[in-house]
């Protein structure tokens, strides 16, 4: 197994996971990227807009699969959310994670 599939083959593995654990997949880009384009039942939340939207997440009681366009955001998200009690995971950017969900 070469590399690049250890490490996409685990957070397939691992997405696939939260996925069966009835996660939901929480866009953390602007709004205006997300009209370009998105993921099918993609919750958005902005990362500018996460710390006052922490409740609405909670409330949902649900394990999270954070993204963003490149994994920047999604990552500052996935760290946020973790450090307020949410099961979440870096799902990366919208390309990656578009192709883990396939």
């Amino acid at each position: 197994m070469g590399l690049f599939s250890f490490l996409f083959g685990n957070k397939k593995n691992q997405t696939q996971q939260y996925i069966n654990k009835g996660a939901i997949i929480l866009d953390v880009r602007t709004q205006k990227e997300y009209d370009a384009r998105h993921i099918e039942k993609a919750t958005l939340i902005p990362l500018s807009e996460l710390k006052s939207r922490l409740q609405e997440i909670k409330r949902l009681n649900k394990p999270v699969i954070a993204h963003c366009a490149s994994g920047i955001r999604s990552s500052q998200a996935t760290q946020i959310l973790k450090a307020n009690g949410v099961d979440v995971i870096n799902g990366g950017g919208i390309n990656t994670l578009k192709k883990v969900l396939e």
